[in-house]
């Protein structure tokens, strides 16, 4: 039944509206952001306060869908306070809202791997007006639209029929929400290594990595020269490298390389892809998730005419369709990152 019909058949909006919690210090920005939210159709501010404690009370008192989180506050931050909201909240998805929570940002990262479900810039208050309201209202609706639970527990990550022995990821802009989907939709239990080629500076690799493990319930380190790449376990490509994997008397192994590629990104997805396509043609698996550029697009064709797979993020919820959209024609599947998860934990090439 639409929001419509449940009004006309006398349900109160109120009670069929998706609730939202705004958690900002900032009067304006609790004003401005609330304004928008009742502006938007089947939504409806349940509070607005101005700091964790005041976020607990409301929690206590009533139940709500959604929590907008800004993380800059006096007292108890936002980063800090995310456990005990999510445990508060009861199901309530947490959207980070705040200047501090760029794409690759060590806050943004860590949000998410404390549990929160997205996170948001928020502009400065002279700025909210156009575009923000608009990303903002299809954050929130992409949160419950065909939203469907991640069983992970119901998945047989034992299971001895496996199609592929690797896992290559490349990602750029709007890449690490969409790992942290599809690393949460994969076991702990999981054994195919994952590499990980994400456009980062170095300096930011090592925590990157620590995070990457908090979601993936698996050991991550970022990756050095002659690296035995073992089971159940992730690699980072170093922000000063590209990856490669080369055949070793007992294995396989990484190697650092720093050649010119065509997209001048430095890491670079095309080396990894290719090395995979070289050392493991059908069983190798590769993803392309959201960024900018075509880099990957070069080794995602080899390793599909070596015999692999690519699966590539959808452009729904990519945020920029660059790097995915290059290879999507040749993909084997296009999906959301958790999606995608599900299919990788399944152990199954895509058809």
């Amino acid at each position: 039944m639409t929001m419509q019909q449940l009004a006309a058949a006398g349900t109160p909006v109120r009670d069929v509206a998706i609730r939202v919690l705004i958690v900002d210090d900032s009067v304006v920005a609790r004003a401005v952001i609330g304004r928008m939210i009742e502006a938007m159709e089947g939504f409806h501010v349940a509070g607005a306060v101005s700091d964790v404690r005041g976020a607990l009370h409301h929690l206590a008192q009533e139940r709500v869908d959604v929590i907008l989180l800004d993380l800059e506050m006096p007292g108890v931050g936002g980063l800090a306070g995310l456990p005990d909201l999510l445990a508060a909240g009861q199901g309530a998805k947490v959207l980070v809202v705040s200047s501090s929570a760029d794409d690759g940002a060590a806050s943004a990262v860590q949000a998410l791997a404390l549990g929160a479900a997205d996170t948001l810039v928020k502009p400065g208050v002279g700025s909210f007006a156009g575009r923000f309201s608009v990303v903002l209202e299809d954050r929130m609706r992409r949160m419950f639209d065909g939203a469907v639970p991640v069983a992970i527990s119901a998945v047989d990550a034992t299971s001895p029929v496996v199609d592929f022995d690797l896992i290559a990821v490349g990602a750029s802009t709007g890449g690490i929400h969409a790992l942290s989907q599809m690393l949460r939709a994969i076991p702990a239990a999981f054994q195919p290594p994952i590499l990980i080629t994400q456009h980062l500076p170095a300096s930011f690799m090592s925590y990157f990595a620590m995070q990457l493990a908090v979601l993936a319930g698996r050991p991550c380190e970022v990756a050095d020269d002659h690296m035995r790449v073992r089971p159940g376990r992730i690699y980072v490509a170093p922000g000063h490298a590209h990856v490669r994997c080369v055949r070793t008397s007992d294995g396989v192994a990484i190697r650092l390389s720093h050649e010119p590629v065509p997209s001048g990104c430095t890491p670079s997805v095309d080396p990894m892809l290719e090395s995979v396509a070289a050392i493991f043609g059908a069983r190798g698996l590769g993803v392309i998730l959201s960024g900018m550029g075509r880099d990957g697009a070069i080794g995602a064709a080899q390793l599909i005419e070596a015999g692999g797979s690519v699966i590539v993020q959808d452009r729904a919820s990519s945020v920029v369709w660059g790097m995915p959209g290059a290879i999507a024609e040749r993909a084997a599947a296009v999906l959301p990152p958790d999606e995608i998860g599900r299919m990788v934990a399944s152990g199954r090439r895509p058809s």
